[in-house]
């Protein structure tokens, strides 16, 4: 049990290197962007920003946000290896506070079938990682991949000689969620007893989900004198993904006797960050998600109803506002002018320009024509969608769809495309299976791009018969995987927004013909 109460948990995020990992889950530059702002906003510690030598575009977006995001550390993740030690060094080193994490397998599994290395191969090539780094930066992390399987005392070994070569971070990771909670503290005490040198290093835990377990392991590891924890938002991630920050900073909040240690995340953007890496992804967050799920504070059963009205205390152990979940749900409608709706968005925690506040309320004029009442979450979609930095290429004109009972759905489809200013009006019509295929069809023929629908999904944004439908979808072109979305209180409309937001990222990103 955790004794010191001056200890501080310092919370790792790296939803923008391992949760970019969950198939479909790749973001453009600027939705990274904007994800890194919202950490900054959350006073997350340190920001894994990504892989710089797995791609140029990874090490562009990493510099890029080494350059504008002030605040957390910014850390990029290399091998251990001399080209992706440099290449990490040359993305990272813009930042006020940079960091390298080198990492490398340590379990002889890894050890004699991945690397086909010997353990003492393996231990010299830590050690050079750890001097390389600690040669172009102070603050450097290593790493022990699939330490959970390891040897102990060769894991004690590794972690000595790596703290002695100048790691200021050792990370033991549960790779592949195989650890139990008892198990996985008495590995952490075990190292923090048997590395002499332990007291010059931060002991981090990285723990994964696949027998979800992911944020237990990492909660005994803080018990047992872990002091930084590696995860993500909604726990995202590989397979089946990564402990998730919010539920782990909410029991460290919620049971203060039980771990008395300080932290620095703000929770009250808890929420807000959940919503933006989930609409950005397209990874959709289960309806009993804790802490971020749409029924986390939700209460249907008679008696709870009951105990809340007479004390909230009796049905729920923390407060919905702790992370920012809106309390009222019904904000605005139509009548609603310029001053209420810039009001809102100030109390939804949002700093925007005038001129992309002005458009923002423009598009919620359009919307609140549309329904009668105007959610917290239309406007926090509105403002994602606004703000995506997904370029417009192609833009929809018209649309005139056709379908019903004994008749082929047939969808005609005009869009207009911009180049450097320049606009071309193309029109198409096709029949399809049902409105939506026709309708995609006639994209694909607009277009060129013809691509591979992986996955649809259709929910409501927000309450009511009059809510907006909100389309994601995952479509594969060229070998690689694309996420749109498209909200309208037209599901077909809805539809045809999610296909051309993918497509203009087809685009953008992959440089797509026509």
């Amino acid at each position: 049990m955790v004794k010191n109460k001056k200890d501080t948990v310092v919370f790792f995020d790296t939803t923008l290197r391992d949760g970019e990992q969950s198939p479909g889950a790749s973001m453009t530059f600027q939705e990274k962007l904007l994800v890194a702002q919202q950490l900054a906003a959350m006073n997350v510690d340190i920001i894994e920003a990504g892989f710089p030598i797995s791609s140029e575009g990874d090490f562009e977006s990493v510099k890029s946000i080494a350059q504008q995001i002030k605040g957390p550390v910014i850390c990029g993740l290399c091998r251990a290896n001399t080209k992706d030690i440099t290449t990490c060094w040359n993305a990272i080193k813009y930042s006020k506070k940079p960091r390298i994490h080198t990492f490398i397998a340590t379990s002889d599994l890894h050890i004699e079938k991945k690397l086909q290395k010997t353990r003492q191969q393996v231990f010299d090539m830590a050690v050079n990682a750890v001097k390389l780094a600690k040669s172009f930066c102070d603050d450097v992390e290593f790493s022990a991949e699939d330490a959970s399987r390891s040897d102990v005392n060769y894991l004690c070994s590794i972690v000595e000689a790596v703290i002695e070569a100048g790691a200021t971070t050792v990370n033991i990771p549960d790779t592949v969620g195989y650890s139990i909670p008892s198990e996985f503290g008495k590995l952490i005490a075990t190292i923090k007893q048997n590395v002499k040198n332990i007291d010059k290093a931060v002991i981090s835990v990285h723990c994964h989900n696949d027998l979800g377990l992911g944020v237990a392991n990492s909660l005994a590891a803080v018990e047992n004198g872990a002091r930084q924890i590696e995860c993500t938002i909604n726990g995202i991630g590989e397979r089946a993904g990564n402990a998730a920050l919010e539920e782990i900073v909410m029991a460290i909040k919620t049971k203060p006797l039980f771990y008395p240690v300080n932290y620095n995340i703000k929770t009250k953007e808890i929420y807000k960050t959940s919503k933006l890496v989930s609409n950005l992804t397209g990874v959709v967050v289960q309806p009993n998600k804790a802490i971020v799920g749409v029924n986390a504070f939700a209460h249907e059963s008679g008696i709870h109803q009951d105990g809340m009205l007479k004390d909230k205390r009796t049905y729920e152990i923390m407060s919905p506002q702790d992370v920012g979940v809106p309390e009222s749900l019904l904000v605005l409608g139509k009548h609603s002018g310029r001053h209420a709706f810039f009001k809102r968005l100030k109390d939804l925690g949002y700093k925007l320009e005038s001129n992309v506040m002005e458009d923002l309320f423009a598009k919620f004029k359009l919307l609140a024509d549309k329904k009668k009442c105007v959610f917290d979450d239309d406007i926090n979609s509105l403002v994602e969608q606004s703000v995506s930095g997904v370029q417009e290429v192609f833009t929809v004109d018209y649309v005139n769809v056709t379908s019903g009972v004994g008749v082929i759905p047939t969808a005609t489809i005009r869009l207009v495309k911009t180049v450097k200013n320049k606009k071309e009006i193309l029109q198409e019509a096709a029949c399809g299976s049902g409105p939506v295929d026709a309708a995609y069809k006639a994209i694909d023929k607009i277009t060129g791009i013809v691509v591979d629908l992986e996955d649809y999904t259709l929910r409501a944004v927000s309450s009511g018969e009059d809510a907006q439908g909100e389309v994601n979808v995952k479509v594969k072109y060229d070998g690689a995987t694309y996420v749109g979305k498209g909200m309208s209180t037209d599901i077909v409309e809805a539809s045809i927004n999610a296909y051309i937001h993918a497509v203009n990222k087809i685009v953008i990103m992959h440089g797509g013909k026509k």
